[in-house]
């Protein structure tokens, strides 16, 4: 899929803009006892180093090279391996949670979910975690109004709460607030897969506009923007 490749050529980008999940909402998905996590889908390891942050034992699987590779860079201790959420290269009753931050909307459900069970221990669980702008928002509403369609259709985590592998979902609901840079916000808007796949002329065009919404919303010391966190997590069956 093009937009789900288009993430390693803004590694770099990702790493410096995206931002860290709420140490609240990773305390949520696994629990406070320390356990072997898996983070699917780990890209440049911003919920890694979360989980690594609270004492976990953390391996990191991501299909992308140079994110991998960002990963290993700011976390070098951490076992980093190449591969997917389809064909997850770890045996069996290997860990005690999966988790994946921002990417679990990248999996095929039919073939991942079927191994993500297979690695998980007994009573083992899955959960997945999205930081998304709060478009109730003006800012952000005026933001997302220079910007193309994030795609997609349906609830990416509907195939989680409707699979027989794993039992019923949970779901809460974090919040924080960010405060950007000019570059941060521009940069960061860049890494988005429905901007970074846009014609050069077009891509460019969008940059400019989030820079001139900067100029002009902006305050000294930066631009505040609010974030939902939003969490799920279920139980292999």
């Amino acid at each position: 899929m093009e937009r789900a490749r288009s993430f390693g050529a803004n590694a770099e980008a990702y790493e410096r803009t995206r931002p860290t999940y709420p140490e609240d909402a990773v305390r949520w998905l696994v629990g406070e006892e320390r356990v072997c996590v898996l983070d699917l889908g780990a890209g440049t390891g911003k919920l890694t180093r979360s989980l690594v942050g609270l004492g976990h034992d953390v391996i990191a699987v991501e299909p992308s090279a140079e994110m991998l590779a960002q990963l290993r860079r700011v976390l070098p201790d951490v076992e980093a391996i190449e591969g997917s959420a389809e064909q997850i290269p770890l045996p069996s009753d290997r860990v005690d949670a999966v988790v994946a931050g921002q990417a679990f909307h990248w999996f095929e459900p039919s073939t991942a979910l079927p191994e993500i069970a297979r690695v998980l221990r007994r009573g083992g669980s899955l959960g997945a975690v999205w930081n998304l702008l709060d478009d109730t928002s003006p800012l952000v509403a005026e933001l997302y109004a220079l910007l193309p369609p994030f795609g997609g259709s349906g609830e990416p985590i509907d195939a989680l709460a409707e699979s027989k592998l794993f039992g019923p979902l949970e779901e809460e609901t974090f919040r924080f607030t960010r405060r950007f840079a000019r570059d941060e916000l521009v940069d960061g808007v860049a890494t988005q897969s429905s901007i970074a796949t846009l014609p050069l002329g077009e891509r460019t065009k969008t940059l400019e506009s989030v820079g001139r919404f900067y100029d002009e919303t902006a305050r000294a010391g930066g631009l505040e923007l609010p974030y939902i966190t939003s969490a799920y997590r279920a139980s292999a069956r």
